[in-house]
């Protein structure tokens, strides 16, 4: 089966998908709220009316459960503090910062030439290379690619396909 014949069956189900996904959301004119024209609109309607719920209050921080409240900017910061440790994962503070880091790897170059030492002598993208036919076989197989005689016709119309597949 060509990739032209796998895409076109990928069209064909994304097509059947997307009537479901239609018939789920239902009609905009059946919502409760004012703003009707979309469900972005709507669902910002209730945003705004969220926001400007008069009943928030602080809670007590062991009483998370609570949908009408919120935390104490005390209990926020420490939730913060908690992130940002996470995130650092126990870095020394000479590599807590993108800019240390980047200071670290501009000064340190040893590593990146070996990179690149051994990068140059990986298949290019960047510019051409001469490969034999044993080294395109070997290099496709090594990324898992397919030859170009497999693919099929790669100037398929496939949102002509899509819309087909839509009104089947």
């Amino acid at each position: 089966m060509s990739l032209q014949t796998r895409f076109e069956s990928l069209v064909i189900r994304l097509a059947a998908e997307f009537k479901t996904i239609y018939s789920r959301i239902g009609q905009l004119s059946s919502l409760s709220t004012t703003d009707k024209s979309s469900l972005v609109a709507s669902i910002n309607e209730l945003r705004s009316l969220v926001q400007t719920a008069s009943n928030a209050q602080l809670i007590n921080d062991a009483q998370a459960g609570s949908t009408a409240t919120t935390f104490s900017a005390s209990k926020i910061t420490a939730l913060l503090d908690a992130l940002k440790t996470d995130i650092l994962g126990g870095a020394d503070a000479a590599f807590d910062t993108l800019k240390e880091l980047q200071t670290a790897i501009q000064s340190d170059q040893t590593g990146i030439t070996a990179l690149l030492a051994a990068v140059d002598k990986r298949v290019r993208f960047d510019s051409a290379q001469s490969l034999t036919a044993d080294e395109q076989t070997q290099a496709r197989s090594n990324i898992g690619a397919i030859a170009a005689s497999a693919i099929g016709n790669p100037e398929t119309d496939l949102v002509a396909a899509f819309e087909a597949a839509l009104v089947a």
